[in-house]
């Protein structure tokens, strides 16, 4: 029988603080907007069912219903990108 191998631990890299923050989702924008009334209608319900009640609200969205969030993501990436551009040009 070999001897086993001994794996080094790989250590994470440090976030940056001043990094810019991702954009968010259409879907994170609606989960936002609408899980306090989700929660308000299903008092007892566990945080793992209130995601899946959240998706299938979100899936019962027709295009209409989705714009607005879709929107919201639009302009939230616009902002993170131009914050990425300004954050990596002071960072170089």
């Amino acid at each position: 029988m070999p001897p086993r191998e001994i794996k080094k631990r790989q250590t994470r890299r440090k976030k940056d603080p001043n990094a810019p923050k991702r954009a968010l989702s259409a879907y994170m924008f609606f989960a936002n907007e609408n899980r306090d009334i989700v929660r308000s209608e299903n008092p007892d319900v566990t945080f793992g069912q209130i995601g899946r009640l959240l998706g299938e609200r979100w899936k019962a969205l027709d295009g209409e219903g989705r714009e607005p969030y879709e929107a919201k993501a639009a302009a939230d990436k616009k902002r993170y990108e131009s914050e990425k551009e300004l954050y990596l040009a002071t960072k170089a």
